[in-house]
């Protein structure tokens, strides 16, 4: 057969629907252009609030190298930040899936095309859109499985899904510059005919290019209103069918809000939390230690704070109330009375990432950062972290370390 023959891909006339065309592509690549930017952003600011410049235990990408130029102290407020950031990141990845993949439908021809190369700058040109197109689906592909805790690809998701993020949106950027000037004038020009896209002996039309742009906007709309609930957390989390994270109603009462990992998944024994085993020890300056049971914890002042959990999946509860000790006030009882220094916690669950997590200095200040011992007026279930936990405004949910049995202050 000949390249040329209808029968094969590398043939214009293979491909017949009358859908394809420039204003329809241009169309999806602008929303894509609006839509990934927002993606790239908010994923970096999510790598930044895990603050990884601060300590080996928070870094889960450690040979970042330049690609770290960014990164900068996560703040505390407003205590929602990474509630709105994160949830913000998911949905839309997970709204934008209908409009990728129409996307790359409309511009599938192109990928046959014959002879591969006609010139060095037509090679290199290809070896981007390889980039961009595999780019693309490695990056969408990883968030959603993350997302539903599904670690079906080698390696850990971090490193992978960051260095693919930087690789994918290189190749987007050199590629926007090109096409997206006469994208934009394709569409105010409402061009519809026309262009190397259109099939030269298209089949009889069933559904019109507004048609079809109309059915993947219904498609993302439908994966908008069935996620975003999970993000936005209360009643709402009913609404989040095919939500990240998805899974049973957490329940009612004080403890009825979303959990990650439960004490027996992370191989909690009730005996090492009782009351006669369990202490805190805290360890501050100059080797200063204390070890505090949980009535001795109680003894202390203690101090409330309205504030949600958000974890990297998109998921995250309303803001919920939480009692205990205040984080600075540890420090205080270590030798640090004035500017309390940055933290490692360390949690009894052996085994894991962040068994351990660093805090910076300013989430320590925080007064809403506490050592809580309580939620809605109830003691900590289990599963939320009894006999204590941390929780800190505007910090990743791994970051509010559960079973917390040791507090180190001090440079880290």
């Amino acid at each position: 057969m000949r390249p040329d023959d209808p029968r094969l891909p590398t043939s214009p006339g293979f491909w017949r629907s009358p859908l394809r065309g420039t204003w329809f592509t241009s169309v999806l690549g602008l929303v894509l252009l609006v839509g990934i930017t927002v993606l790239f952003v908010t994923g970096l600011m999510s790598y930044a609030a895990y603050n990884p410049d601060l300590a080996p235990v928070n870094d889960q990408t450690p040979d970042k190298g330049i690609l770290g130029f960014y990164l900068f102290s996560w703040p505390t407020n407003p205590y929602w930040l990474y509630r709105v950031t994160q949830g913000l990141h998911v949905t839309l990845g997970i709204a934008l899936i209908p409009v990728l993949l129409a996307k790359l439908w409309s511009v599938v021809p192109k990928l046959f095309t014959l002879p591969p190369a006609r010139s060095v700058a037509h090679a290199l040109e290809r070896v981007s859109l390889l980039l961009l197109v595999g780019g693309g689906l490695f990056e969408f592909t990883t968030g959603v499985l993350n997302v539903q805790l599904d670690y079906v690809f080698p390696g850990s998701f971090y490193p992978l899904h960051f260095y693919g993020a930087w690789v994918f949106f290189a190749a987007f950027v050199a590629h926007a510059v090109l096409k997206a000037p006469a994208a934009v004038r394709t569409v105010r020009l409402r061009r519809e005919a026309g262009g190397e896209l259109e099939s030269p002996r298209p089949a009889a039309p069933t559904l019109s290019r507004r048609g079809a742009l109309w059915f993947v906007g219904g498609a993302s709309l439908l994966l908008l209103v069935t996620t975003a609930g999970q993000s936005i957390g209360g009643v709402w989390r009913r609404t989040a069918l095919l939500a990240p994270h998805g899974g049973a109603d957490p329940g009612s009462g004080p403890d009825g809000f979303q959990i990650n990992k439960t004490a027996a998944y992370a191989g909690i024994d009730p005996q090492e939390t009782g009351a006669e085993a369990w202490r805190l020890v805290v360890t501050g300056r100059d080797g200063r230690t204390v070890r505090l049971s949980r009535a001795q914890l109680l003894e202390l002042p203690q101090h409330s704070a309205a504030l949600p959990v958000a974890c990297v999946e998109g998921w995250s509860t309303a803001d919920q109330w939480w009692r205990g000790v205040r984080l600075r006030d540890l420090a205080a009882l270590v030798g640090y009375d004035t500017d309390p220094p940055d933290v490692l916690v360390e949690s009894i669950q052996r085994h894991g990432a962040f068994r351990r997590a660093a805090l910076r200095a300013n989430q320590v200040a925080d007064p809403r950062s506490l050592l809580a011992v309580q939620v809605n007026g109830e003691d900590l279930s289990p599963d939320h972290g009894y006999p204590a936990r941390v929780i800190v405004p505007a910090a990743p949910g791994v970051l509010n370390t559960k079973w917390v049995a040791r507090m180190t202050f001090g440079d880290l």
